[in-house]
């Protein structure tokens, strides 16, 4: 039974995606709520607040738990580490009012699509919809699974020929009426908030809440310039801080709002087209793309028609992307299954403008609404800046941990006030208020805060180097970064290719390579129709644009493209784009060739192939280009060349980027319709033409960088959808493989009948040998042995996609093993790109994602730091963007996220122990009932503490990346001991100080006097009851107090100079002049006030007028104090030799998976194999077994 109840009491919501949720269902009860409101009212509001910042709490305190489908209020929890809980209202929709259908009302679905969620939805007869509003996405109930299901968009499960079908001729009114109300606006709103609110939400932060506390307590006890000083700069932090987020939301609100209001022509059933805002859209509407330069309202499948679309604004890259219709064919898969990967070559993306549309010839281009608002493209990216995924970074759960460890410093400190003012039998006013003020001294509330200026600064510093940061709390992690993928082409090579030459095969032969520039033209024949038809390129403003390849291509044989344009055909408009010979092109027996219809290319199908005609002749011919090895096979065999494999080899092993081409003529009828072709169909029985050599140079800025990140032990792995052979040939000549390594390729088979799945090894050396023939199986005693320098290994594997995704399925418990050495991974899809990250983190591997944003959007995102090298200020693919298109960026992020990180650290560490310093001593005055005076605080802390906060992290990044990294935690043995001996030090100084003054012959209890006489000898005047002072300066004036002030104050300036290390990770102290000029004013102001003798100054301080002997012992004390502290903290501490031979003595060893692993490998004799092969089933007599990984530890 219970069982039952839980069921129906809990779901997740968004299963297995990133924004997964845990959904309780809960009922309000109204004695409850009584309940809740009086304890409102007892507790002056406080119950509210707790319940504000605790919203699991209002909801066990307000409902009972009871099912999903009787819930009116919802908890929502995350399933990540944070486990944030969030409160939710259940609302409903009435669609009574709707003029519906007839036949509604009975059994009959509410709108013609069955499959919709919205049928299952509606409650009959009253006609509501139950739905909940999570993170601007609606989700309604659905009756039939008793689950919330996302409403405002396409169901998933249609197929290719249900979307045309279905939805091709446009829904009916009635159909858009009920979606409307049901999905809600097409808009993605933004409001701009409101200030109030901005403003209540800053200061319901527990840090104000705390503060506004203290300063209460503060203001009791007379304290007035300091709590006026506190106020006035929390105003100036709130006001600040409401003022930025208001023109963040303010710039987020404009960036969305023009794309709200976009006219757009939709088809209605049985009523024809027309004009309609494009808010009023809904999931499955059909619009027509009807006008030039159309910015898309929505997400929207392409029926009808193809184009040309500008995807820049989410990619970051402005090659135009050809776009084509989904085929119209009987399959029961859903039609993202079936186009697999390349399902976003048929959908048009919202945000995205459409530049060029070339419609068929039953009329103009038509797509079908997907998604709208919220759930589309660009409403997924605002929503991620709307609501950015917390990161999950030690340092802040560290800082956490501090402050509770403070806080029971605090409540030991309220326990001894109570005890000694009681003692002394004090009034229970004074015993509360005293108790309480010390345990606010010993938790500086400014330690959140404090945590984000170094991060502030740092990415002050970025952006003038134009790097650029939307989520800056990964700017501390960046500083823990220890292995880098880089993506190939355009990230470490040039992001245009070279024509280096042409290597045409004619009667299944390869004939002379043919080299460019050249000084005749390429002469005409089908290797030359390839080359001018098989591309992607367009002309926009009268210039040739599309991908860098093609157009390389394409100007390498002279030839011109013409504009667009419309020719009339039996089946009405058709948009062709037309090529012909230029001036310079070798004469051609054609006028030109029209390019009719284009198969574009996928990174999951390694291929492109357009269908042209020659101008004025029947013939249809099929061109294609793509990857060598799939481009042969859909070849004829007997046309492609037998030495094929050891020519691509030859290229390749150079680092040349290699294409096939091919041909076929399309036996096509006269009126035929070319847009029907289906692709596997044309893509077959080809004629192999020949290699198109492309060269792909390093960028000048590669070598030098990846030198930089091996010197600071990063390491650095290549993930590219190229040859394997090439990115092999590019990793050694960017030295991302040392020339004296090995490198292993691995080879995976997926099972095929009763084989199992199979992993071959071979060295790429010998493979140059054996390039047909399979690997030989070896037994481990006679494989070469491969050694491991300490370190750095001298072997390197490498693999393509397919062998990477048949490890992931069939050998997973091999993969660490690998991924620990694995340095190239070729032919690699999005999909792969993304899952490597993933298996590299859970390694323990802080991994940096390099790449140009295209095709590793999601790669970008997964990864610790995902950093797009984009001409946008801020790509929606990564928390980083760099204008400067080299990876010179990767070690700057470094450099600058190892600065605040130990930035942070030393912020941490100073408030930490300005908190206790200034807690020791007020414990020790409070044992003879004494305080500091008012300015004696208010120097502390505005004068000292707040300026050194603000400037501590100006310091910048040192230029060297040290071979090692910052301290990642904060509750780490070397900060420990720093902060817990700075303690000791500190307690020792202060209670000698505070002992030590009593023994002095000039030193009397209650004094009445503070000035000097002329000859400096201390004139005194006694008076045993305390007569000649008033309340307040009987609690401030004594020579304890006098002696113990300069302690503490200096000691602060100590302390801040001393935390402020610089080499390895910062530039020396000295070099962040703000913050050294000031410790040296601070310092000459204490010391002033100090050795001042002046009366009004001492008048105003609450000193007591000492002999100059004495203040010059309090000095030697500080001077003691920091050179022991210096010492301890640069000598000893800081030691990195010091703590790796302690690490030694003790046995310590990393517990980091990678480490593990690498330990466990350099045990094993038989690692790595070499020239043989494994299987994945036990047939035991071919079976690798690694022992250590068997008896592993």
């Amino acid at each position: 039974m219970e069982e039952k109840f839980w069921k129906d009491h809990y779901m997740l919501l968004n299963k297995d995606e990133e924004n997964e949720l845990e959904i309780f269902g809960y009922k309000t009860q109204g004695c409850r709520k009584a309940l809740c409101i009086a304890g409102y009212i007892l507790s002056c509001g406080a119950l509210l607040l707790l319940f504000y910042w605790k919203p699991e709490w209002d909801v066990w305190a307000n409902c009972i738990p009871c099912s999903l489908e009787e819930a009116d209020v919802v908890l929502l929890r995350t399933t990540d580490e944070f486990q944030r809980c969030t409160r939710k209202k259940v609302t409903w929709i009435d669609l009574s009012a709707l003029p519906l259908p007839d036949g509604s009302n009975s059994e009959c679905p509410l709108v013609a699509d069955k499959d919709s969620v919205i049928n299952r939805a509606v409650k009959k007869p009253q006609l509501k919809v139950r739905c909940i509003q999570v993170q601007k996405i609606r989700y309604i109930w659905d009756f039939s699974v008793k689950q919330f299901k996302r409403v405002g968009s396409l169901e998933d499960s249609n197929t290719c020929h249900s979307i045309h079908h279905k939805f091709g001729a446009g829904l009916t009114r009635e159909d858009q009426k009920i979606r409307q109300l049901v999905c809600g606006p097409n808009a993605i709103e933004v409001e701009i908030r409101p200030i109030w609110k901005l403003l209540f939400k800053e200061i319901l932060n527990p840090f104000y809440v705390f503060q506004a506390f203290t300063l209460m307590l503060w203001l009791s006890q007379g304290y007035i310039e300091y709590s006026v000083a506190i106020i006035v700069l929390s105003i100036i932090s709130v006001g600040l801080t409401v003022y930025d987020l208001r023109q963040q939301s303010t710039k987020l609100h404009d960036l969305v709002e023009e794309h709200n209001k976009v006219q757009v022509t939709v088809c209605v059933k049985s009523e024809g087209c027309k004009e309609l805002e494009s808010r009023y859209l809904v999931p499955g509407d059909v619009f027509l793309l009807d006008r030039k330069k159309l910015s898309l309202p929505c997400d929207a499948v392409l029926i009808d028609g193809s184009c040309v679309v500008n995807e820049g604004m989410l990619t970051g890259e402005s090659i135009p992307v050809t776009k084509t219709p989904l085929p119209l064919m009987e399959s029961p898969m859903p039609w993202k299954t079936h186009s697999m990967e390349d399902y976003r070559r048929h959908v048009l993306f919202c945000g995205t403008e459409v530049i060029q549309m070339k419609p068929t010839g039953r009329g103009p281009v038509r797509a079908v609404v997907l998604q709208t608002g919220f759930n589309t493209a660009k409403g997924d990216l605002v929503r991620s800046i709307l609501y950015p995924k917390p990161m999950n970074f030690q340092l802040y759960r560290d800082a956490f941990k501090f402050i509770i460890g403070l806080s029971a410093i605090g409540v030991l400190g309220l326990i001894y006030t109570v005890c000694v003012f009681t003692y002394h039998q004090k009034p229970v006013a004074e015993v509360v208020a005293m108790a309480l003020l010390l345990l606010t001294v010993a938790v500086p509330p400014a330690i959140p805060a404090a945590l984000t200026t170094g991060t502030v600064y740092a990415q002050r510093r970025l952006k003038k180097k134009m790097i650029f940061c939307i989520t800056p709390q990964r700017i501390n992690i960046c500083g823990q970064i220890n292995l880098v993928c880089f993506d190939k082409t355009g990230t470490l090579t040039e992001d245009g290719l070279d024509l280096w030459g042409v290597l045409p095969s004619e009667g299944s032969r390869f004939q002379e390579i043919r080299k460019f520039p050249s000084s005749t033209p390429l002469p005409w024949g089908p290797v030359c129709g390839a080359m001018v038809s098989c591309h992607s390129l367009v002309v926009l403003d009268k210039k040739i644009q599309g991908d860098p390849l093609d157009l390389k291509m394409f100007e390498g044989t002279h030839w011109e493209i013409e504009e667009s344009n419309t020719s009339q055909d039996g089946a009405g408009v058709l948009h062709t784009c037309v090529v012909r010979p230029g001036p310079k092109a070798s004469s051609a027996p054609v006028e030109g060739i029209a390019i009719l219809h284009q198969f574009p290319f996928s990174s999951g199908l390694q291929r492109m192939s357009v269908v042209s005609q020659k101008i004025g002749e029947e013939q249809y011919d099929l061109y294609m280009k793509g990857a060598p090895e799939i481009v042969s096979s859909l070849c004829r065999q007997e046309t492609v060349p037998a030495d094929f494999l050891k020519e691509l080899k030859m290229y390749t092993s150079q680092g040349f980027r290699v294409i096939a081409l091919a041909h076929k003529v399309l036996s096509l009828g006269k009126d035929v319709d070319v847009s029907d072709l289906e692709r596997e169909e044309a893509e077959s029985g080809l004629v192999f033409l020949g290699l198109l050599v492309m060269e792909n140079r390093l960028k000048q800025e590669t070598k030098p960088v990846l030198r930089e990140l091996a010197a600071a032990r990063i390491r650095s792995v290549m993930v590219t959808g190229d040859n394997l052979q090439t990115a092999v040939t590019v990793a050694r000549s960017a030295e991302m493989i040392p020339k004296a390594s090995k490198v292993i390729i691995i080879e995976a088979s997926e099972p095929e009948g009763s084989t199992p799945a199979s992993i071959a090894w071979q060295l790429a050396e010998d493979s140059k040998a054996s390039t047909a023939a399979a690997p030989v199986c070896v037994c481990a005693n006679a494989q070469e042995k491969i050694n491991l320098d300490g370190e750095s290994c001298n072997y390197h594997f490498a693999m393509n996609g397919k062998s990477y995704q048949v490890l992931v399925k069939h050998f997973y418990s091999s993969l660490p093993k690998i991924l620990v050495n694995a340095t190239v991974f070729a032919r690699m899809s999005p999909g792969q790109k993304s899952s490597l990250v993933e298996e590299l983190q859970k390694l323990d591997y802080y991994v940096g994602m390099c790449g140009d944003g295209a095709n590793d959007c999601g790669a970008l995102k997964m990864a610790h730091a995902g950093i797009s090298l984009s001409e946008q200020e801020a790509s929606v693919a990564s928390p980083f963007t760099s204008q400067i298109p080299n990876i010179q960026c990767v070690p700057e992020l470094i450099r600058e996220g190892r600065a605040a990180l130990v930035s942070s650290f030393a912020v941490v560490k100073y408030l930490t122990l300005y908190g206790l310093i200034q807690f020791v001593g007020t414990a020790l005055l409070f044992w003879q009932l004494q305080i500091f005076g008012n300015h004696q605080y208010l120097i502390q802390d505005v004068v000292i503490t707040l300026l050194v906060c603000l400037t501590m992290s100006l310091t910048e990044a040192y230029p060297k990346l040290a071979p090692y990294r910052p301290p990642g935690q904060l509750i780490s043995p070397p900060l420990l001991l720093s902060v817990v001996l700075n303690v000791c030090f500190t307690v020792t100084m202060q209670t000698c100080g505070f002992l030590l003054v009593k023994q002095q012959p000039w030193y009397v209890a209650l004094a009445s006097r503070r000035h000097c006489s002329l000859g400096n000898q201390t004139v005194l005047t006694t008076s045993p009851k305390g007569n000649g002072t008033s309340s307040v300066q009987s609690t401030v004036l004594s020579y304890e107090d006098t002696t113990l002030w300069p302690l503490t104050t200096i000691n602060c300036i100590i302390v801040a100079f001393v935390f402020s290390k610089g080499k390895p990770f910062r530039k020396p102290i000295y070099t962040n002049y703000v913050f050294s000029v000031l410790l040296a004013l601070q310092l000459a102001v204490c010391l002033f006030l100090f050795f001042a003798d002046i009366d009004a100054v001492y008048r105003g301080m609450q000193f007591l007028c000492t002999p100059v002997i004495w203040r010059v012992y309090v000095l030697l004390m500080l001077l003691a104090n920091f050179c022991v502290s210096f010492f301890t903290e640069d000598v000893l501490l800081q030691n990195k030799h010091l703590w790796m031979l302690i690490k030694a003595c003790f046995g310590y060893q990393s517990k980091s998976q990678y480490r593990k692993w690498q330990r466990m490998l350099q045990r094993d004799p038989n690692w790595p194999p070499v020239n043989t092969k494994d299987f994945a089933a036990k047939r035991m007599a071919e079976v690798y077994v690694n022992p250590s990984y068997e008896h592993g530890d």
